[in-house]
């Protein structure tokens, strides 16, 4: 069995609206989504309800709105959806997103996000 590699699409959009990037974060449920998905890129469904001991529909409906924004890219492989931090972001939120992953030691070592997908999604 080969290597499979993610490949996301991105999408040109609009100036993403700055009043809604922070709406959207302003949700502890969102912002420690996107935490965990800055720490460890690529993240399964699967991990976040079990990082975040949420129920797979809500931590759905919070990934739903992330990618709408655009903040999240998803990727679906077999039965599961890959997560990670949309690349074509503007330089602005990129910032933003910098700074809150370097105050984001707090959620590494409280957490073990760094286990097995494998651990989670079986």
């Amino acid at each position: 069995m080969g290597i499979r590699i993610f490949e996301y699409i991105v999408f040109p959009r609009m100036e993403m609206n700055q009043t809604d990037f922070f709406k959207c974060l302003s949700d502890p449920t969102r912002l420690e989504i996107v935490k965990l998905v800055m720490a460890k890129q690529d993240v399964c469904v699967c991990e976040l309800t079990e990082q975040l001991s949420m129920s797979q529909p809500k931590v759905s409906r919070n990934l739903a709105l992330l990618r709408n924004l655009s903040i999240l890219l998803d990727q679906r492989q077999g039965q599961w959806v890959y997560y990670r931090l949309n690349p074509a972001l503007p330089a602005w939120a990129k910032q933003i997103l910098s700074i809150i992953s370097s105050q984001n030691d707090e959620i590494i070592n409280r957490q073990n996000i760094h286990s097995s997908v494998s651990l989670h999604c079986e």
